[in-house]
């Protein structure tokens, strides 16, 4: 696969796929991370005199027009970023869109209207492919994020530009999370956590054979322990997935992987409280939920990371958004970013729940994706990366 420095981009239309699908906020970007995320390859692209078109989506649109799923906040903010006008479409394609393309300089930035403005960018139309094609010489995929999504800017227009590659963004996710899977620094320890088993089992299944330690919270965790036999009151499990829980924990068993479950939580009416109760997690009252890791558990999985060479992150331990069941996530957090192993997160909640923590800029790599960073730990080939290795 070609990376952005091997493609020839002086005065050429350079289209390239970002990801800033952001939140925002009164009509302004809240959080402008996975805009600076790509400001590596933007400058490397205006430096080459490229005549850069970016092209990302937002939120979900479902193929109709959202004047509130609007980019134009996005290209405002990014201008900031960049110290340099961002011109800024009414569409994504189509002649008007064409016309801003042609009359765009060597060194400007021209930021396309949401994507999925366009039924056709979701359903991977080779026509909406071709008519996103027709405004570059040059595709650039920057997107980690979408990687895993076969839609027409992520895979489709590959097949009718010329010279693809990848950006700086993509090319150090491959790189970080190849090296993972295929050669980490040992030990290895997993902190997985979120709502569901269902989501992570083909996480689980694959890295058994990589790591050493498995720490599980997260609504996910009262799935393990009723598949141990306890009971977790009014908690969210998934009763489907006890059997899979199940033969997760012997298949850890079987490799000689360490798992680690809460022996404490702290429990609430409901995920509003103010407060919760700690409890041994044999002693869950039933008209009562778990909504965090308890203190021995803490205690328990920041002594489990010590010594450990790689730490890889994925989920919240506890329901974060709630300063009385944030504590969990926070202390495991800061332990882990206070090792000397390399520390790898990804996920949106993830990330969210390790700025809480104030721990987010001390782990060794954040990865922008979610369902991506899932499907690539998983062992999937995702299409984005699969069509730019099939194109050189």
């Amino acid at each position: 696969m070609k990376t952005i420095t091997e493609l020839k981009l002086a005065q050429r239309p350079t289209l390239i796929r970002v990801d800033y699908n952001v939140p925002l906020k009164d009509g302004a970007v809240a959080d402008d991370t996975r805009l600076r995320a790509t400001l590596p390859t933007l400058r490397y692209a205006l430096e080459q005199k490229a005549r850069v078109i970016l092209a990302s989506h937002l939120g979900r649109p479902k193929g109709k027009r959202v004047p509130e799923l609007s980019l134009a906040p996005v290209a405002k903010r990014l201008a900031e970023l960049l110290g340099q006008e961002v011109k800024f479409a009414p569409d994504c394609i189509g002649p008007e869109v064409e016309k801003m393309v042609a009359e765009l300089a060597p060194g400007e930035v021209l930021l396309l209207e949401n994507l999925r403005f366009h039924e056709g960018e979701t359903k991977n139309d080779p026509e909406f492919a071709k008519a996103l094609a027709r405004l570059a010489e040059v595709y650039v995929n920057d997107a980690f994020a979408v990687c895993h999504r076969a839609h027409a800017s992520v895979v489709g227009v590959v097949a009718y530009v010329s010279e693809c590659g990848a950006g700086f963004l993509l090319a150090r996710e491959i790189k970080y999370l190849t090296t993972l899977l295929e050669s980490p620094q040992k030990p290895v320890a997993l902190v997985i956590g979120g709502a569901k088993v269902s989501t992570k089992v083909g996480v689980l299944r694959n890295l058994l054979t990589r790591i050493d330690k498995l720490l599980i919270g997260g609504a996910m965790a009262n799935t393990f322990l009723v598949a141990e036999g306890l009971k977790v009151g009014t908690s969210f499990y998934e009763e489907e997935f006890v059997e899979e829980a199940k033969a997760v924990l012997d298949e850890a068993e079987r490799r000689g992987v360490k798992v680690y479950l809460p022996v404490d939580v702290v429990v609430a009416r409901d995920k509003e409280a103010e407060k919760g109760e700690n409890v041994c997690v044999y002693e869950i009252p039933e008209d009562q939920g778990v909504y965090d890791i308890g203190k021995e558990t803490r205690k328990l999985y920041a002594a489990a990371l010590e010594g450990m060479g790689t730490i890889v992150w994925n989920g919240p331990l506890g329901l974060f958004e709630n300063p009385a069941f944030a504590k969990g996530t926070a202390k495991v957090a800061r332990k882990a970013a206070a090792t000397n192993a390399v520390t790898i997160a990804g996920g949106g909640d993830t990330l969210r729940a390790l700025k809480n923590a104030g721990v987010k800029r001390a782990f060794s790599y954040l990865s922008t994706g979610g369902g991506a960073f899932l499907e690539f730990l998983e062992g999937k080939e995702l299409p984005g990366i699969a069509a730019l290795k099939q194109k050189n």
